[in-house]
């Protein structure tokens, strides 16, 4: 989705008034199950990969990866949990790498 139409999600749901990649609802009543929501910016995703001089694609991977890795009880608020979280989401993209071919990043 655009950044305009994640931006309103954020606003009413989370009541955030900033821009965001993404923003993951869990909808899991029982542990163990991942069932939940994604939402992303395709707007924040271009810029991101621009910031970070990586292609779009692994930035959307990577940003996949963190939504699916927060519905599997990973979190980031801390900087410990963000470490693990930065990990995590590097293996992801790794994997997502070799399974698909995709492309080497472009530095």
């Amino acid at each position: 989705m655009s950044d305009d139409e994640l931006l309103e999600i954020n606003q009413q749901s989370l009541n955030h008034d900033d821009y965001t990649d993404i923003i993951t609802f869990d909808l899991s009543d029982q542990e163990g199950i991942i069932d939940g929501e994604i939402y992303i910016s395709k707007d924040r995703i271009q810029e991101n990969a621009e910031t970070y001089k990586t292609a779009f694609e692994e930035e959307l991977t990577r940003v996949i990866s963190h939504g699916l890795l927060h519905l599997m009880g990973y979190k980031d608020k801390s900087e410990s949990d963000s470490k693990k979280m930065r990990e995590a989401e590097n293996k992801s993209i790794q994997m997502w790498k070799h399974m698909f071919h995709m492309k080497p990043n472009k530095k």
